[in-house]
Parts: C-alpha cells; sequence; structure tokens
C-alpha cells in the first residue's frame, strides 16, 4: 500500500539563501505550480570565495514553489553548497 502524503500546504516565502561560489552572475527566480505565478529575485554576483552567505529577499506565496536557478553567458560557473528558503505556512488545504 502506497504512503499517503500528508496535506499541502500554502506557504509564504520572505527570503532565499546561498551557499554559492563562481564566476558571473547567478539568477534566481521562484515559481509556483505550473509556473502560473513567478518571482524573479535580485541577481548574485558570484567570487570565487566569500566567508558571506548572501541572502535575497522574496515575498512569494504558493502551495507548491521550486527555485530556478541560471547563469547568462556560456562560460560562467557556480557551485552550490547550501540552500536554505525561508518560509511559513500560512494555511493548511484548500477547500475542495
Amino acid at each position: 500500500m502506497a504512503k499517503k502524503s500528508g496535506p499541502e500546504q500554502e506557504h509564504h516565502i520572505v527570503g532565499v539563501r546561498l551557499r554559492i561560489t563562481g564566476g558571473g552572475n547567478f539568477l534566481m527566480r521562484l515559481e509556483g505550480l505550473d509556473n502560473i505565478t513567478n518571482q524573479e529575485l535580485v541577481a548574485l554576483p558570484l567570487t570565487t570565495t566569500n566567508r558571506i552567505e548572501p541572502t535575497r529577499l522574496a515575498n512569494y506565496q504558493s502551495q507548491r514553489t521550486r527555485l530556478v536557478g541560471r547563469v547568462t553567458e556560456i562560460n560562467e560557473n557556480f557551485l552550490i553548497r547550501r540552500i536554505i528558503i525561508f518560509a511559513k505556512p500560512v494555511a493548511m488545504e484548500y477547500p475542495m
């Protein structure tokens, strides 16, 4: 018997913190279900060494969210070591 998942929750995302190194600019976007809603975050300039984990503020609410990251140039590179998403549940379930 398959395990049943819990109720879907609506989350309010207020920030994204990355431990990332590389060269170039790292562009980020939060996307909801089926990419109906999205929010572009402020680009993150990358350095080869960094003692700070930069945080990008967000104001995004969705039932399910994914973080999409990309670079714009072919020769840019990056290495992500940690992703922290600051979110708070705001609703338990949508009525049917």
